[in-house]
C-alpha cells in the first residue's frame, strides 16, 4: 500500500506520531521510500531522530544527514502556508496528525486552536490546489470531540473534517479521508498518566463527575484504524473504530487497586463532557458497518454513494453504549500493561 511512497506525518513528535511513524517503519503497509516529520518543537524532533538513529553517533551525522536517511524530520508549522508547501513537494501520502487538542487549553485560547487545527488542514488543501501537486490521499485525524461539539476543541475538529471532505471537489485528483476515535489509553493529556501521578504521590485522584464515560482505545489501536481507512476508504468517508469504554471511576478503582489512595469529585472543567459520543443521531443515518468500523458516508450529495439498500446505524453510538465491568475493565488494562504496579510504576516507568 506504501511501498515506495513518500509520507508526510504533520505532528509527528506527539503521542499518536511517534507509534505511526514506528508503525510505518516497520514496513507492515510496505516499504516508504521517505517519512517526513513535520513539527514545530526542534527538542522533541532531536530526541525522536536520536531514539531512531543510532544514540551515540556523532551529532553532525545525526543533523546533516537528515536529508539523506528514510526518516527525514523538518522544521515548520502547519499554520504557516509556506511551511506545508514546502513540505508536501513530492509527497504521495499525508497524515495530519497535528493539532491542539487538550480541552481545557483550546477553551482559553480559542483562537490559536482555530489556527492549528483549521487554518492548517485549509493549508494542506490549498497547497494541494494552488500548486496542482499530485498528492495521492490525505487522512484527517479527528475525535470524538468534534461530534456535537460542546467545546472549541470540538468545534475546531469538526470544521477540520467538513474542510477535508469538501476538498474532494475542489481537489479530485486527491482522495481526502478522515478517522475519528475517542480517549486513547496512556498518550499525553489522557486520564490514566494524571491517575498514575497521583497514585505515585500518594493522592488523591481526582474524578470530576462519577458518571462520566470514556471509549477506551489503545495508540497501536489508533493506528490500526488510520491505516484501515488509508485501506479501504472511498473519497469523503470518515473511519470509526468499534471499541468498548468504561466510567472513569472504574478506571480510578482499577488503577489504585488495594492502595489507601482516595478519590475526590472535582466537577466538570472547561468545555469536557460526560460521555463521548463519536457518532450523533444525524450521521447515524448514514453511518454503515464495515468489517470492525463504523463508516460515516460524507454528507454532501456529490461525494455520498450510500447504497440504498444498506442499512444504516440508525443510532447514536456513544461512551455509554457498551461500558464494559469493572473486572473486564481490569484484564482491559492488564493486557495493556497499565496497572500500577506495587513500585508505583506501570509497563517499568511511571508514564507512557
Amino acid at each position: 500500500m506504501l511501498s515506495n511512497k513518500t509520507i508526510l506525518v504533520t505532528g509527528g513528535t506527539g503521542s499518536l506520531g511517534k507509534v505511526l511513524i514506528r508503525r510505518l517503519l516497520s514496513g507492515e503497509m510496505g516499504t516508504p521510500k521517505k517519512i517526513v516529520v513535520l513539527s514545530r518543537d526542534e527538542a522533541k524532533q532531536h530526541e525522536m531522530r536520536v531514539s531512531h538513529l543510532n544514540s551515540r553517533a556523532p551529532t553532525d551525522e545525526i543533523i546533516y544527514n537528515n536529508f539523506r536517511r528514510l526518516l527525514e524530520f523538518r522544521i515548520g508549522d502547519v499554520r504557516d502556508f509556506h511551511s506545508v508547501a514546502s513540505a508536501l513537494q513530492g509527497v504521495d501520502v499525508v497524515f495530519n496528525a497535528a493539532a491542539l487538542k487538550q480541552v481545557p487549553s483550546c477553551e482559553y485560547f480559542p483562537y490559536e486552536a482555530v489556527q492549528t487545527n483549521i487554518s492548517g488542514p485549509e493549508n494542506i488543501v490549498r497547497a494541494i490546489r494552488e500548486l496542482r501537486l499530485p498528492v495521492e490521499t490525505v487522512i484527517g485525524i479527528s475525535t470524538d470531540k468534534a461530534c456535537k461539539p460542546v467545546n472549541v476543541m470540538g468545534m475546531t475538529k469538526a470544521i477540520q473534517e467538513r474542510i477535508f471532505i469538501t476538498a474532494n471537489l475542489e481537489c479530485p485528483n486527491t482522495r481526502f479521508i478522515c478517522v475519528r476515535y475517542g480517549n486513547v489509553l496512556a498518550s499525553r493529556g489522557s486520564v490514566i498518566p494524571l491517575f498514575h501521578e497521583q497514585i505515585r504521590t500518594g493522592g488523591p485522584v481526582t474524578i470530576t463527575t462519577v458518571d462520566m464515560t470514556r471509549f477506551l482505545l489503545s495508540l497501536d489501536q489508533a493506528v490500526n484504524t488510520i491505516f484501515a481507512v488509508l485501506n479501504g476508504a472511498r473519497r469523503g468517508e470518515t473511519y470509526i473504530p468499534r471499541v468498548p469504554s468504561a466510567k472513569v471511576t472504574d478506571i480510578a478503582q482499577c488503577l489504585i487497586g488495594d492502595r489507601p489512595v482516595k478519590t475526590t469529585i472535582t466537577g466538570i472543567r472547561p468545555g469536557e463532557k460526560v460521555h463521548e459520543i463519536l457518532i450523533s443521531e444525524e450521521e447515524a443515518h448514514r453511518t454503515i458497518e464495515r468489517g470492525d468500523y463504523y463508516v460515516i458516508h460524507p454528507i454532501l450529495p456529490e461525494l455520498c454513494n450510500m447504497d440504498e439498500r444498506t442499512v444504516p446505524l440508525g443510532h447514536e453510538f456513544s461512551s455509554k453504549d457498551n461500558v464494559m465491568t469493572p473486572d473486564q475493565l481490569f484484564e482491559s488494562l492488564k493486557g495493556y500493561d497499565l496497572l500500577v504496579k506495587e513500585n508505583g510504576s506501570a509497563n517499568g516507568e511511571l508514564l507512557r
